[in-house]
């Protein structure tokens, strides 16, 4: 439905606006921090704990 609003241009616009204000720099990192954010809450809302996401962090090693 959103897509449905916003146009190509106004996009193009968005994503202006967030680089002027952030810089080219910090956009990389505040991708890694809402990617961790986001996998932080799917662990959560599965019900899995600290200790079994280090578990399974320990066995990949």
């Amino acid at each position: 439905m959103i897509l449905q609003i916003l146009s190509a241009g106004h996009i193009i616009l968005i994503l202006a606006v967030v680089v002027l204000l952030f810089g080219g720099k910090k956009i990389p990192e505040l991708m890694k921090g809402l990617g961790k954010g986001i996998k932080e809450f799917k662990d959560a809302s599965k019900g899995e704990d600290d200790t079994k996401v280090e578990a399974k962090a320990e066995e990949k090693n």
